[in-house]
């Protein structure tokens, strides 16, 4: 039985076809990868689904009795609100039961016997029905669900503007899991989760026992998750009747197929125009000339094989700095209180130093701390003299209303068409992409839109805060290049230990201890 299907979908943004006669079709238990690109439409094919976004044509229909989950780590959330309220409103219908059957206790104790025996009784039953859908171990579900995403329930008593990027992701997520809808929606789930909480979550959604679709360019999650695959492939979606494995293989055999045909085609179209370029004007020959015409016109086209996207990401580095970079001295990092303890180390020339600790902990507020965007609770450090800055900001807000292009120019007005153009396509943005309006941007797109700003900054140390985060492989791939060729000295934070271990030479880790 199918739980929402979207039929003959047709989706644009501006002049650039997203959608064009795209089926696809979940089922009751369904365990399912949604691959593609970045921008290929993933994030959008997630929002249409959940009718956060109406398609230009075409219809999507869902089962009137199931529930839609949808992960949107960016959904809005009352910035004062408790961790606790947050998280319990997940079983708001069991807690207004609860509401109703103490309502009902306190009112059977107003009445005469007659009518107190009534109220008993339905209170009673909501108490049984409390009881047979677990809600007296909702505390100890919670507590599971957060201890898996890597979060104690000590955040329960916190507001939600205290919290990190990455805490208020995985509360976002959290709260999900816990309301377990028929079908989940998830749209990068392992971003700001280690690689510890990863495991954990793909044991979770492998016995989940209800449907998800999984956005992820976590590979090793899709290959232990994915029993189906749904691949958006030139504005349509294909479905893959196998696991990630089979997906990989089955698509490198149809492209190479479709490669085949496609070239196979073109010769043949190719030497029927002369035929016909020859022959059209000759008596004898005319009239078959004219037929093969008629058949080219009437000649099914094989799609020219797409052409994946290449990268050129690029960090100048600037003037040779001297040994000693950065000097952190009992430095105290935090806001009203510190979150570590008293930081001392040094980072030399050239080095190559990835941040690492658990989310929350104050990876972002260092770098923050360090470029004195947030003032020092204690101590201090010392940046060479000669240091130039390049800076990746973790998640830094774009202006929704420009385009790439605009955007660029804004940042570099001595930039010609062609040169802006140029740095852009080298980020994977192609032509038209760079005339669409940034809010409508994937967020691979984002990132690699933000990291074009580096290309012509000439930084002798570059500080990249989670820039892997909604980055496909072949992204990721030309990121790590750039970073193993760049000769300044790095300071990354990550989450991603597979990236991290190839591009840097040590590891600082924050703890509380």
């Amino acid at each position: 039985m199918s739980l929402l299907e979207a039929k003959d979908i047709h989706f644009s943004y501006g002049d650039k076809t997203i959608f064009a006669h795209a089926d696809i079709r979940l089922f009751e238990g369904e365990h399912a990868a949604l691959v593609g690109p970045n921008g290929s439409g993933k994030t959008t094919l997630l929002k249409l689904l959940n009718r956060e976004l109406k398609p230009d044509d075409g219809r999507i229909h869902k089962n009137g009795k199931k529930r839609v989950g949808y992960l949107d780590q960016y959904a809005h959330i009352d910035p004062e609100r408790s961790v606790e309220d947050y998280l319990e409103e997940a079983y708001a219908d069991l807690f207004a039961k609860e509401r109703q059957m103490e309502a009902l206790y306190v009112e059977a104790g107003r009445v005469d016997t007659d009518k107190q025996e009534r109220l008993l009784n339905r209170a009673a039953a909501i108490g049984d029905e409390l009881v047979e859908k677990n809600f007296y171990a909702v505390k100890s579900e919670i507590g599971r669900i957060l201890g898996g995403l890597g979060l104690s329930t000590a955040i329960l008593s916190k507001r939600i503007r205290e919290l990190s990027a990455g805490m208020r992701a995985r509360i976002i997520l959290a709260k999900l899991l816990l309301e377990e809808a028929d079908l989940l929606l998830l749209d990068e789930p392992t971003n700001f989760l280690d690689a510890e909480h990863i495991e954990w979550l793909k044991r979770f959604l492998a016995d989940y026992p209800k449907a998800f679709l999984v956005v992820s360019h976590h590979e090793d999650l899709l290959r232990s998750v994915a029993r189906t695959v749904h691949a958006i492939e030139s504005t349509r979606i294909v479905r893959y009747k196998g696991d990630f494995a089979y997906y990989l293989s089955e698509r490198t055999l149809r492209r190479t197929q479709q490669k085949k045909a496609y070239e196979s085609q073109q010769k043949f179209i190719q030497r029927t125009e002369e035929f016909i370029e020859k022959n059209i004007a000759r008596e004898k020959t005319s009239k078959r000339a004219k037929s093969r015409r008629r058949m080219l016109q009437k000649l099914e086209r094989v799609k020219r094989p797409v052409k994946e996207r290449t990268y050129q990401f690029r960090f100048p580095s600037g003037r040779r700095t001297g040994e000693k970079v950065l000097v952190v001295d009992d430095l105290v990092i935090g806001y009203e209180e510190p979150l570590v303890e008293p930081l001392n180390w040094t980072i030399k020339r050239g080095e190559k130093v990835v941040i690492t600790g658990e989310n929350g902990i104050g990876k972002t507020t260092f770098v923050r701390t360090v470029l004195e965007e947030l003032p020092t609770l204690a101590g201090g450090f010392t940046w060479i003299d000669s240091a130039q800055i390049g800076y990746f900001a973790q998640e830094k807000p774009l202006p929704g209303e420009h385009t790439p292009i605009t955007f660029i120019r804004e940042h570099h007005p001595d930039f010609t068409r062609r040169e802006i153009m140029d740095l852009l396509a080298a980020h994977g943005i192609d032509r038209e992409m760079g005339r669409r309006k940034i809010a409508t941007l994937s967020g691979g797109e984002l990132t690699k839109l933000r990291l074009s700003l580096l290309r012509h900054v000439k930084a002798n140390v570059l500080i990249l805060d989670e820039p892997t985060n909604h980055l496909d492989f072949k992204a990721k791939q030309a990121l790590f290049e750039a970073l193993e060729d760049y000769k300044g000295t790095l300071i990354l934070v990550s989450h991603e230990e597979s990236f991290y271990d190839k591009v840097c030479d040590y590891e600082i880790t924050l703890t509380t201890e």
